[in-house]
């Protein structure tokens, strides 16, 4: 419904600021009419009873208008381009690394000098975790943000990340930085003057003169790390108040029921977009609402946050995709795609973190039939939003998919997940995995699983016993491993040190600001020496890393594997063997994984061939065609083998 006296607000707003509304600024003249009723409708939801709504929704509106006319050209253009596309986040040709820039090349500068590594791979879209200042110890791994708008120093400046932006623009590399949401450190100019008594910035967080409140919200709120921080608050002596510290004690969480908090949150969301961010990761958003009595989790008030800030975004700086980092259970997941009206209109992305965690399933079990019952809710998601599939990221291995889908598999879902936390720690007989747990809870029994993508594998140990087979194997499941998530149907996100065979990295230990935290083991330092082996034939890291760029090459030419909503799983024929078929414009792709340490056999009846029929397949992994007609009525797959075919 047109709202009047709304638009002639907005119109009042805009006649500060010389637009073309009527010419060059007319696009986003009609995006921030169209959009108005729907931004003030969400406000409303969230603060329309706050004493300070009217005055904060002005100046909402003024720092949208500001950051769209602060927007570099070069910007707007591109802006331009991604609408004149189909959502241009689904294509196929985007294949992504996530990287510590100091850990992996130590600056920005250096970085900008590394482009022609990830040409050369296929790489094409780079997700730089946390680069503004955060202290050098109690830094969460640069997630505790103690300034929004300064570049750690470690890596450079800000001049430094828009010269890597322009460097990256020129070889059409698109960009994903992070944004900490749910928190600032401790010594964040907020927190500081919070500290000194001000009660301004005191608001800005959750901070109480006495246990009564903390002890109310402990009774329904769970412990994120119960080793290394326990407890959700922490005392400050200098103010003698308790802080919500959900996280780490030296992070405080914000309190977004101050809608002062949301707007300076969202004017940081839009400097970022001003930077040329093309995806922006939200970190932590499940955490964003808090309330008594709730776990503090994935509360309805966290997605109408996240539906105003996409809405704002749509308007300021639409080029621009947000990624929620939620890893929470696949019912949940769903929610942070929208729903209703906002379906596909809340965050554009998801780690699809379930079918990551069931890929490890798989691998451990030699049984497809766990991620099998997990896909009835996985391919809920709405066709417009999308995934970041990946093996491994920068954190842990949650085992948190539900019990249902275990007992579906006929397993005991304790019995299930301790086999897990002891395969890949190396706890099982005859495991070749050297992970470690992470937050283990003695009373529940949960835990994590840290370690990198290949001592998880078995090539760690493989190389300490000089074992050539062993070798071999493990370099096998890597491979397989990466071409599970690769043409699942999202962006396939490599982890750095991956695409090179990196074992995991032990010296965190000596480190006092990471030695509490094991997942460092699997964010290595890299070596540029051991890189060139590369370029060695016969190499593990040459065999490794060539074969991560053939993935990435065939991906690039199936447009069938581009995000269509096009998953058809096959009936689990045999139980050792994932597949599944992705038609699109006649083309159809199959991929098939075999997750056994035996041969299987797979019936050309599951992928819905006959014998008799002339379809003729190739296999653009192995280069083999099949001719159905003339075969056995199987394909045969070796020990975690797979075939990425088409038919002819």
């Amino acid at each position: 419904m047109y709202n009047h006296q709304l638009h002639q607000q907005v119109n009042s707003i805009l006649n500060q600021y010389k637009l073309d509304i009527a010419g060059t600024d007319n696009a986003f003249y009609i995006r921030l009419m169209t959009s108005a009723d729907t931004i003030q409708d969400l406000y409303q939801e969230i603060y329309g009873n706050h004493p300070a709504a009217a005055p904060v929704f002005e100046q909402l509106f003024l720092n949208i208008i500001k950051a769209y006319s602060k927007r570099p050209a070069a910007f707007k253009n591109k802006d331009e381009a991604k609408a004149a596309t189909d959502n241009w986040f689904l294509s196929n040709q985007i294949t992504g690394m996530s990287l510590y820039v100091d850990r992996f090349c130590g600056t920005l500068t250096n970085l900008g000098n590394k482009l022609a590594y990830f040409e050369n791979l296929g790489v094409n879209f780079l997700h730089l975790m946390p680069l503004f200042e955060s202290p050098p110890t109690a830094s969460d791994g640069g997630y505790a943000v103690s300034d929004f708008r300064k570049i750690d120093e470690r890596f450079g400046s800000l001049a430094d990340l828009k010269r890597l932006r322009r460097k990256m623009d020129t070889k059409q590399m698109y960009l994903m930085t992070d944004i900490v949401l749910n928190h600032t450190s401790n010594l964040h100019e907020w927190a500081l003057k919070a500290k000194n008594g001000d009660p301004k910035y005191q608001d800005y967080f959750y901070m109480y003169d006495d246990r009564a409140i903390p002890d109310q919200y402990d009774q329904s709120m769970p412990e994120i790390f119960p080793e290394s921080s326990p407890g959700n608050f922490t005392y400050i002596p200098e103010c003698n108040k308790w802080v919500m510290t959900v996280f780490h004690h030296y992070q405080w969480d914000l309190n977004y029921t101050n809608p002062a908090v949301f707007l300076e949150m969202l004017d940081i969301v839009l400097f970022y977009a001003n930077l040329g961010v093309d995806i922006l990761r939200i970190d932590a958003p499940a955490f964003i609402w808090k309330q008594l009595g709730t776990n503090c989790q994935n509360l309805p008030q966290a997605h109408a946050l996240l539906r105003l800030i996409k809405q704002c975004v749509l308007v300021a700086s639409p080029g621009m995709a947000l990624l929620g980092e939620a890893i929470v259970a696949p019912a949940e997941i769903m929610k942070y795609f929208g729903n209703g009206r906002f379906t596909a209109k809340e965050c554009d992305f998801a780690y699809n973190a379930t079918q990551m965690a069931l890929q490890w399933d798989m691998l451990a079990t030699g049984d497809t039939r766990v991620m099998l019952a997990a896909q009835n809710q996985l391919q809920q998601k709405p066709y417009g939003a999308s995934w970041i599939t990946y093996t491994r990221c920068h954190d842990d291995i949650g085992l948190g998919y539900d019990d249902e889908m275990i007992r579906r598999a006929g397993y005991d879902p304790y019995r299930h997940r301790r086999f897990l936390q002891d395969y890949y720690t190396g706890n099982f007989v005859s495991s070749p995995s050297a992970g470690a747990l992470f937050s283990a809870n003695p009373q529940t029994g949960d835990a994590r699983i840290s370690g990198s993508l290949a001592s998880l594998c078995g090539l760690e140990k493989a190389i300490q016993r000089n074992d050539t087979g062993a070798i071999n194997t493990a370099i096998q499941k890597i491979l397989l491993m990466q071409a599970h998530s690769f043409f699942l149907g999202g962006i396939p996100m490599i982890f750095y040190g991956d695409e090179a065979g990196y074992t995991n990295d032990y010296s965190y230990l000596t480190d006092e600001a990471k030695s509490y935290d094991n997942r460092w083991m699997h964010r290595p330092v890299i070596d540029w020496q051991k890189n060139d082996l590369i370029n060695t034939p016969g190499t593990v890291e040459n065999i490794i890393f060539s074969g991560t760029q053939k993935l990435i090459s065939i991906r690039k030419k199936l447009p069938a594997v581009a995000d269509h909503n096009n998953l058809n799983w096959f009936k689990p024929y045999n139980i050792h063997v994932a597949g599944y078929a992705r038609t699109y414009e006649n083309k159809t792709f199959y991929g098939v994984f075999n997750f056994s340490n035996e041969v299987c056999y797979l019936a050309w009846a599951a992928f819905g061939l006959n014998e008799g029929i002339t379809t003729q397949l190739t296999d653009h992994w192995t280069g083999i065609e099949y001719d159905i007609a003339n075969s056995d009525g199987y394909l045969i797959i070796e020990p975690f083998g797979f075939h990425l075919m088409e038919v002819l």
